[in-house]
């Protein structure tokens, strides 16, 4: 294999798929790319044998061929080359070795055979539909801040997406949840989902997702069976396991009867939070929300640091009431409103809050109250 490429559009697809690889593994292929030069483009391959990505950039092909170089190094190499720099690669120059030019730089880099790497099988995805790049993002960021890190339920480690009808009106849904807090937001049904399964997509595979499309501004195509899922775009396929599991009937956390509504400036109130929150414990990161009418008062406290304060005008009409969240949490829901209030729908200091985004009807969230 022979080839010269551009060192930024090496560099960018390299990244691509690099990040895709674990940084210690037992089995020595899986720290390898796949590099393949063929039909005047380069393919690279990545997997941990549970994602995987393919990434196509155009090369100039002296000889086809392909081989597996290992992807942190040759990273490492390619972005401390000088910019605009030519890239010439050639595989044949040793049994087991990978020879890299870069103006007056050499290196020759230790291959493994390309029959050793696992072969991507996507298999037969029968549901296949279209998101714009842009909603596939908002769908990304209003939910995946809530995604479980906990192991143990490992169920929750991933955004639950599904096709949701109710009445006339069809959506598909994006929902997570770590048991403390929720987040649900709903697009229109795209043509061909309306069959799809429930499917819950894992957290490193939405986080791969969500970092390709920064800057895609087309659509992205999701092809999916029971088991597998796809995302392709530009010149990128991410396909990725399905976690094996029932993700649980989220309706019943969602409450329907909280009838004392707080509205108040989504930017001051976030502001406030992380203020007072300065002063709550690590541990509980708690803090206090006082609810009287027309005023909100803010406050934390703690043994070793001792108590703030914080008042904020507000709309609210119900009974006076006292309630504690999670500092962090409530902050990450307020950082995915758009609009410029929250409002906040509460029962009591022991049920569960709604908020939701008056610029987006589409978003909810749940959060957990906490004692403090």
């Amino acid at each position: 294999m022979k080839l010269t490429i551009e060192r930024g559009a090496l560099l960018r697809s390299l990244g691509h798929v690099q990040s895709v690889v674990e940084r210690r593994n037992t089995i020595p292929i899986l720290s390898n790319i796949l590099i393949e030069g063929s039909k005047e483009a380069l393919h690279m391959t990545a997997t941990d044998m549970d994602l995987s990505i393919v990434e196509r950039t155009p090369a100039s092909i002296g000889q086809a061929g392909a081989t597996t170089v290992p992807a942190h190094t040759l990273y490492d190499i390619v972005r401390k080359l000088p910019e605009g720099a030519q890239v010439e690669i050639d595989g044949a120059s040793d049994a087991g070795q990978l020879g890299l030019r870069a103006g007056r730089a050499r290196f020759s880099l230790a291959t493994l055979p390309r029959e050793d790497f696992p072969a991507v099988n996507v298999g037969d995805l029968p549901h296949r539909f279209h998101v714009p790049a842009e909603e596939m993002r908002a769908l990304i960021d209003r939910t995946s801040f809530a995604i479980s890190t906990e192991e143990t339920r490992y169920y929750l480690n991933g955004i639950y997406l599904h096709a949701h009808t109710q009445g006339k009106a069809k959506a598909l849904r994006a929902v997570a949840t770590d048991g403390h807090r929720l987040a649900r937001i709903e697009l229109g049904l795209p043509s061909g989902a309306a069959e799809m399964p429930g499917v819950i997509v894992p957290r490193k595979a939405v986080a791969e997702l969500r970092k390709l499309i920064e800057e895609i501004d087309g659509a992205v195509e999701v092809a999916l069976s029971d088991t597998r899922i796809s995302f392709a775009f530009a010149d990128v396929l991410l396909t990725s396991k399905l976690i094996d599991g029932s993700f649980p009937d989220y309706h019943r956390v969602i409450p329907t009867g909280n009838d004392k509504l707080l509205t108040v400036d989504r930017k001051s109130f976030m502001e406030a939070v992380d203020l007072v929150a300065t002063i709550s414990s690590e541990k509980s990161r708690a803090v206090k929300l006082s609810l009287k009418e027309g005023h909100l008062t803010l406050s934390a406290s703690s043994p070793e640091n001792g108590t703030a304060t914080e008042e904020l005008e507000a709309s609210y009409a119900g009974q006076p009431i006292e309630i504690g969240f999670n500092s962090r949490y409530l902050i990450d829901i307020l950082r995915q409103i758009q609009g410029d209030n929250a409002e906040i729908a509460l029962a009591d200091a022991a049920s569960p809050t709604l908020m939701k985004d008056p610029a987006n009807g589409a978003a909810l969230y749940v959060l957990m109250p906490m004692r403090v």
